[in-house]
């Protein structure tokens, strides 16, 4: 898959100036460590944790009260550890510490809106954002939801909510009434936000029907605060409790001051969701210490965000992706926010936007790659990217060729870091090194303090051989647990069943000869057929090669006591799946894999199903194929593309 030297590689001057080095001569000068390399750096942050995160806590200057010099208690245990026990601290105010006029936000919503808020403005809206929040009874631990696109106004509302020592939730207003309930209606919130209407695809998409019927079905709502956007067509009469923003924060404009609400490290900050694609989705709940912590690690020393940068993710308030844009915040960064479709323009807007805002860093999904590339999008030659500096891609493997793609036609001195983690950590387990190499088709690191292995089914670790991707050891992020699972018994049910006391994060995983990984899909759509473990992304990546296939799905059919792979393609507009291209695609699999990986069956379907946060359903495909129901059809972006995999009579003989 790689090749013999590195697609880039970071200059001396870089080196010298990057976070990361300067993070290294730090921890040097304190412990006396000596660090030659990224590995080096890597096994002392895993083998002294203590000293490694209480480092970071100094080094990103965390606003706090330490109160003790504990950093880590019950330390073997995993779930159960304590991190900085003594310790207290608010989110929103590590967020908030500049008043200046500089940018704190800029927003575009596709073509149609523009704005931008200075680091004041942010300030005073939270300001008048928390005391409105006060003023209707909320306190520490209650919960505060928002159905909203990506806007200024969100991450208002997050800050305000945080900064009382409140529990924010999100979700994006795509997301049907039901999929909402499955949400909020396990967390009781008392606030809502909601938006009136946003843009998709040039279209204005009216929210204030849903909002209402949410309103009348959520029975602990006590306000509903609707926030001016796109101007849909409903009646804010008809949402219970419902309250204009303008309204809402009217007796309190004079407020100018934020009362922090410092707590424990381990205090509630956000509740998330999985997927749901199998049944109601789990609400995992993050601590504000361990969010802050991890976050300010994965910007300031594997991202190098500085002060002043322009930092960008592609993402909705539905997606993990969105909480760790915000923390940027607590980097110095400005926040470059977009809300809508990334094709407008025919796919040319976020690079607009980031040569008018001067963006060093973007962040996307590995499907907007492949995009781009499918229809030969070449910034490189159509806009001037000279201050940007890293490009994330996650949400599903990159291949080697989208690696190409991007030195090739968007920009050839930049560090191109895919990055993969989850919602269930808020964060990532291995992404990108700014001081090292990017080789072709691999992630490229570790993340510093997490003791990332390749494990085999009885637990032994593997060396350049596919495995489980195990964490071996605590980290900060790992969340409080499951909301309303009181003694813990879904949450070690999730992660810890495989391999007790180790976490089992469920992608299929190979580390590679420079010490890089590459993912080859999540370990519960692994194909076995003969009793050969295949990921998925091992076939992605060679049907899509071919000019003729957008995207493509696989799973594994059991049949006749085995399984057998079925592979569905979606195809260009006006092409048919004939035998030739059949047996194109079987050939370019076999060439490049092995026999094992051909697929017995090959159809072609009108649309690929994926989740909100564009990441396809295998599993809910083969539920259908096997004629199983998917329990949360909410879950899905294009639940009607379900319909192309019903009753196949291909599949019955």
């Amino acid at each position: 898959m790689t090749g013999k030297t590195p697609l880039w590689k970071p200059s001396r001057q870089r080196i010298a100036a990057a976070n990361l080095t300067a993070f290294m001569r730090s921890a040097t000068r304190r412990w006396g460590a000596e660090f030659a390399d990224y590995e080096a750096l890597h096994r002392w942050s895993v083998t002294h944790p203590e000293r490694f995160w209480t480092t970071l806590w100094d080094f990103a200057g965390v606003v706090a009260e330490k109160r003790g010099e504990r950093v880590l208690i019950d330390a073997n245990k995993m779930p159960g550890a304590k991190w900085f026990p003594d310790a207290r601290l608010n989110f929103a105010e590590n967020l908030l510490r500049s008043h200046d006029s500089g940018d704190a936000l800029v927003f575009w919503g596709e073509d149609k809106v523009k704005g931008r808020v200075s680091h004041a403005e942010l300030y005073r809206a939270v300001a008048q954002t928390a005391a409105a929040l006060r003023a209707m009874g909320v306190h520490k631990g209650d919960r505060v939801a928002a159905y909203m696109p990506n806007l200024p106004a969100t991450v208002v509302a997050m800050l305000a909510t945080a900064s009382i020592g409140a529990i924010f939730s999100s979700a994006s207003p795509d997301f049907g009434v039901q999929g909402v309930l499955d949400r909020f209606g396990q967390i009781a919130p008392k606030v809502l936000f909601a938006c009136d209407g946003y843009y998709y695809n040039g279209k204005v998409l009216d929210c204030l029907g849903k909002v209402a019927e949410i309103a009348g079905r959520m029975t602990t709502l006590e306000r509903v605060v609707v926030v001016p956007y796109a101007g849909g067509n409903g009646d804010l009469a008809a949402v219970k409790h419902g309250v204009t923003l303008a309204d809402f924060l009217a007796p309190h404009a004079g407020a100018k001051e934020i009362r922090f609400e410092r707590l424990p490290f381990d205090h509630p900050l956000y509740i998330m969701y999985s997927s749901g694609t199998t049944g109601v989705p789990k609400c995992i709940v993050h601590s504000a210490g361990g969010t802050l912590l991890q976050h300010l690690k994965e910007h300031k020393l594997h991202s190098d965000v500085k002060p002043g940068d322009r930092l960008f993710y592609f993402t909705t308030c539905g997606w993990m992706m969105w909480n760790w844009l915000v923390s940027g915040l607590a980097s110095g960064a400005t926040l470059l926010l977009y809300d809508g479709s990334p094709f407008v323009g025919r796919g040319n807007i976020l690079f607009d936007y980031a040569e008018a805002e001067g963006m060093t860093h973007f962040g996307t999904s590995a499907k907007f790659i492949d995009a781009i590339a499918k229809i030969s999008l070449a910034p490189m030659r159509t806009h001037k990217l000279d201050k940007l500096r890293a490009i994330f891609s996650t949400g599903s493997p990159l291949v080697a060729e989208a690696f190409d793609y991007v030195y090739d036609n968007i920009k050839r001195d930049v560090q191109l870091a895919s990055i993969s983690g989850g919602t269930d950590i808020i964060s990532c387990f291995v992404l990108g090194n700014p001081i090292g190499p990017v080789w072709r088709g691999e992630i490229q690191c570790r993340g510093l303090g997490m003791a990332v292995e390749v494990l085999d089914d009885e637990g032994r670790p593997l060396r350049r051989t596919k495995g489980e991707l195990v964490c071996l050891k605590p980290f900060p992020s790992m969340p409080i647990g499951f909301w309303n699972d009181v003694h813990g018994k879904k949450y070690r049910a999730a992660y810890f069943e495989k391999y007790p006391d180790l976490w089992c994060h469920g992608d299929f995983i190979e580390e590679t000869a420079h010490g890089g990984f590459v993912i080859y899909g999540r370990s519960d759509a692994t194909l076995n057929p003969g009793g050969v473990r295949i990921g998925t992304a091992e076939i992605y990546r060679q049907v899509e090669k071919l000019h003729e296939v957008l995207e493509s799905l696989v799973i594994g059919q059991d049949w006749e006591k085995d399984t057998r792979v079925v592979l569905f393609v979606k195809l260009r507009e006006g092409l048919t799946l004939d035998d030739a291209l059949v047996k194109r695609i079987k050939d370019v699999i076999r060439e490049n894999t092995t026999p094992r990986h051909v697929p017995a069956k090959i159809l072609q379907v009108g649309d690929i199903p994926r989740t909100k946060s564009n990441k396809i359903v295998e599993l809910a495909v083969r539920n259908i194929v096997h004629g199983e129901p998917v329990k949360n059809i909410e879950a899905l972006a294009n639940p009607e593309a379900l319909e192309f995999y019903r009753n196949r009579p291909e599949l019955s003989c």
